[in-house]
């Protein structure tokens, strides 16, 4: 498996886990929320992987955290974007 697809399900992997951590009931799982966050997820791992090409045990850890992380990351993002132009 390439190291692209395996950052890639990392972050998947952290998104789901910050979906479950805050999930009231099982609809939450897959909600249009819960699949924005997994998409988010996705990306975050993919981009961790940008930035650290070397697949290792650390790295795959901080992929699953940036996925965890990568919605409040973009959010905080577009917020500073926003207030930037505006």
């Amino acid at each position: 498996m390439s190291s692209e697809l395996l950052f890639a399900l990392h972050g998947l992997l952290g998104a789901l886990l910050a979906t479950l951590l805050w999930a009231r009931s099982w609809r939450d799982l897959y909600s249009f929320e819960a699949f924005r966050n997994y998409a988010v997820g996705l990306i975050m791992g993919y981009l961790y992987h940008i930035l650290h090409s070397e697949y290792s045990f650390p790295n795959a850890m901080m992929a699953v955290v940036f996925g965890y992380f990568g919605k409040d990351i973009a959010e905080s993002l577009f917020e500073k974007l926003k207030r930037r132009h505006s």
